[in-house]
């Protein structure tokens, strides 16, 4: 529901309903996504407003934004309801499917929260100890503060260490480079941290990298779940990939979750596309940004390396919904889910707003603490985060509702889907008692 790009939501609104017909029909029987079904009557849905749901995603196929569009909504741990539409690559013609693998980007990152938090809930790390008990490399640490007449940087030492609770919520003063639109930033782009052949040698490159804040000042999406994935190596003795099967994947069934793709099903592994800056067409997406999924990573992406399914990310979302546990399986206390899901930003970080009116940030997800003043009519304490290919979830304790939207373009659809989602989703939520 929360991301960090800023779209055009009038203009997805307006798309959505001149898209509304009668020929969707949202009473079909939800497609096997590893949880059990429900009728959305008996969840409180109108199956005739849901199918404004179907017809305003669809329009966003129908006009050329994405190829293909996959979404589950889920209520009181069974799902609701489920649309397949459009396809995963334009050229051969290949449909979206129940078993499409996406990729999942930053989505990546609350999956890497959780490992962190099983590991809080076992006393492995505090919330305010210093980020340098675990990454001792980062102690040397420096502060951009800008360009001296020669357009050499000017750099000062940090004044304190960060904290675990700051590495956690994006201010630790760390930048990402993703997008090089200031001087850290492009620093980071072009250090080749993200090319490094272990986290190891990733964390030592970033040690020489300049913070873009002072530890604690502001939010600034950042490396810092990368960092944390590196720490949970150290702390678990185990690789990142070999935690999250044996502590996630595999308790929570999800069976085709991991950090790379085996050539038994790259075929189901949906294209990935971007806009064309030249014809504003979708076309097949390379660089930097393209990470390489046939393969097993020496240097295992927490922050955004993950692949995964419609069933298998329903089943981790489903999770976080019923407070850590699923099928008898339980990874998490409701306490530590609550935890994660509560604001973690002070008043002056929250001052400038980085996520928007009304929305904090806790540890790894986004939340939303008011929600007229957040636009929407989620309810309050709902969490979310979203991937650069344009997946996204929410999941909404208020209501017991959790939802998830897969798309596979670079830098999403150029619309607001997760908000656009919302909407369409609440207002089918007609009977919010049952």
């Amino acid at each position: 529901m929360i991301d960090l790009r800023r779209g055009l939501l009038a203009a997805a609104t307006a798309l959505a309903l001149s898209g509304i017909a009668a020929t969707v029909s949202a009473a079909e029987k939800p497609v096997a996504v590893g949880v059990p079904a429900a009728r959305p009557e008996a969840m409180g849905f109108s199956s005739e407003r849901l199918a404004r749901l179907d017809a305003g995603l669809r329009a966003v196929v129908d006009k050329g934004m994405v190829p293909g569009i996959a979404t589950v909504l889920v209520r009181h741990g069974k799902v609701v309801h489920t649309d397949i539409y459009g396809k995963v690559d334009s050229a051969s013609g290949a449909p979206v499917a129940a078993d499409t693998i996406w990729r999942m980007y930053s989505q990546t990152k609350p999956v890497t929260g959780v490992a962190m938090m099983m590991l809080y809930e076992e006393g492995r790390w505090r919330l305010d100890e210093p980020v340098t008990k675990y990454v001792p490399e980062f102690a040397g640490l420096k502060v951009f503060k800008g360009l001296d007449a020669e357009g050499k940087p000017i750099l000062e030492p940090i004044s304190r260490s960060a904290t675990m609770r700051e590495l956690m919520t994006h201010t630790a003063g760390f930048a990402y480079g993703l997008v090089a639109d200031t001087y850290v930033d492009k620093v980071y782009q072009e250090s080749g941290m993200f090319r490094a052949p272990t986290l190891a040698a990733g964390m030592a490159q970033a040690a020489g990298l300049p913070l873009a804040s002072q530890p604690g000042t502001e939010w600034k999406y950042s490396i810092a779940v990368d960092i944390q994935g590196y720490i949970i190596e150290k702390l678990s003795g185990q690789s990142l990939p070999d935690f999250m099967r044996s502590r996630i994947f595999t308790p929570l069934k999800m069976v085709d979750t991991d950090f790379w793709v085996p050539e038994a099903k790259r075929s189901r592994l949906a294209t990935l596309y971007v806009f064309n800056p030249k014809t504003g067409q979708l076309m097949p997406a390379d660089g930097f940004m393209v990470l390489p999924v046939d393969r097993i990573p020496t240097a295992p992406n927490g922050g955004g390396g993950l692949v995964s399914t419609m069933a298998d990310f329903t089943r981790f979302a489903t999770m976080l919904a019923n407070e850590g546990e699923l099928d008898g399986v339980r990874l998490l206390a409701p306490s530590t889910i609550r935890l994660m899901a509560t604001n973690h930003l002070t008043e002056d970080q929250l001052a400038k707003k980085p996520l928007g009116d009304g929305v904090g940030f806790g540890l790894g997800v986004a939340v939303i603490m008011d929600p007229a003043k957040a636009g929407t009519i989620a309810g309050k304490g709902s969490f979310s985060w979203g991937g650069a290919a344009g997946t996204w979830f929410w999941v909404d304790p208020e209501n017991d509702v959790a939802f998830l939207g897969y798309i596979q373009v670079l830098g999403g659809s150029r619309l607001r889907l997760d908000e656009l989602s919302a909407q369409l989703v609440y207002q089918a939520l007609v009977d919010p008692e049952k």
